[in-house]
């Protein structure tokens, strides 16, 4: 559970299409590396793997950086624990991951702060209005697999790319309270002082998905996030919404018996407490990606483009829906056999994409004007 990015949203058509068819160390390693027929490669440069003669002087050149520097990445979240041990083992190249619980803005401001220094991060795992605020600061790359990638899951020159997906859910502690069988139950007194959003919906991915899920439960949608707003502000009078951030160590010990998150999120939280248990309310269903981007100054450019290319092999594609996280190539996995349709109901929730939900850009920048016009004062 983790304060993360403004999601990278996709429209319902495009998400259901997706489905159903279709402290950091290290030294700077911005050398240019060599082909395969010995020339000199400005890995920060490269486009492709082509530019590398193949993913082979790719490898070739990651591996003479030696290092990764990701942030942001909860080894708890999607599965990122082994999505980065299986970089490390398959590669050879140490993963540097700092300040796991940051949000998206804090993945920004870390790179502006640390621009070069050996510190600074290599790739980025953002949600929508901070990717799309920020495209200055990305390298476009394509990697070997750019043409299983759905058209509207990616920008067209590479800059940033969707990676994978969640279902907006609720977790509850069943030895606590009872089941929320629609969004209102949660404003009686079985649920006092209980119920939080995973982070603040301005800075935070999570938690600008469970408004716009509980604006659409409220009579709004992703076209209109204020009944979400006003919702929240009734938990808060009725004295049933809380302000702490949800961690896996609050849920645990029970201080978030309540928490708006994503079930890939909220699934894993019943590892360390049995009595954890995840629903996703009828109706509508909030679904959405996070984006994948290279830092246009990362100090490891090679090992930042091998990064990407990991992040969409099948092997790590099949780690996120492993964690009830659906991945973006989730219907190639499938032509090819190596997704188990079992655990892709199972990271679906068992939602019809009919239900689903899931902010255009436009949108996106809606629901993000009036966050910042109302959601302070509903809170306080």
């Amino acid at each position: 559970m983790n304060s993360r990015a403004m999601l990278r949203t996709v429209a319902l058509s495009a998400t259901a299409a997706l489905i159903l068819g279709g402290t950091l160390v290290g030294c700077s390693s911005s050398d240019s590396g060599s082909d395969a027929k010995g020339g000199s490669v400005d890995a920060a440069k490269a486009t492709s793997a082509a530019d590398f003669g193949g993913i082979d002087g790719l490898v070739k050149a990651a591996k003479k950086e030696g290092q990764l520097n990701v942030i942001a990445l909860p080894e708890d979240w999607a599965n990122y624990g082994k999505i980065i041990k299986g970089f490390e083992d398959k590669y050879g190249i140490t993963v540097n991951s700092a300040s796991p619980d940051a949000s998206s803005a804090e993945e920004i401001q870390a790179a502006d702060n640390l621009k070069g220094q050996d510190t600074a991060p290599d790739v980025f795992d953002l949600g929508a209005a901070v990717a799309l605020a920020n495209t200055a600061k990305f390298a476009p790359y394509q990697v070997e697999k750019w043409d299983e990638i759905p058209d509207a899951n990616k920008e067209k020159t590479g800059l940033w790319v969707n990676n994978y997906s969640g279902i907006m859910s609720i977790g509850y502690d069943s030895a606590k309270v009872p089941e929320p069988q629609k969004l209102d139950d949660l404003l009686g007194a079985k649920y006092t002082g209980a119920v939080a959003l995973n982070g603040d919906p301005t800075q935070a991915g999570a938690a600008f998905a469970a408004v716009g899920l509980i604006s659409a439960q409220n009579g709004g949608g992703v076209k209109d996030f204020g009944p979400g707003v006003d919702f929240v502000a009734k938990l808060k009078k009725a004295g049933n919404f809380l302000t702490v951030d949800p961690t896996p160590a609050t849920i645990a010990s029970g201080e978030t018996p309540v928490v708006f998150d994503w079930s890939f999120n909220n699934v894993a939280a019943a590892k360390d407490k049995p009595s954890w248990k995840t629903t996703v309310l009828p109706g509508a269903a909030y679904v959405s990606f996070y984006n994948e981007a290279i830092s246009k100054d990362a100090p490891n450019p090679a090992a930042a483009r091998l990064w990407q290319e990991w992040i969409f092999s099948d092997e790590a594609q099949a780690l996120y829906l492993e964690a009830n996280a659906v991945p973006v190539r989730v219907e190639a996995l499938k032509k090819a056999g190596s997704a188990d349709e079992k655990l892709i109901e199972q990271a679906t929730f068992g939602t019809r994409s009919s239900d689903w939900i899931s902010p255009d850009a436009a949108q996106t920048e809606a629901a993000n004007t009036v966050l910042a016009d109302r959601w302070a004062a509903a809170v306080k």
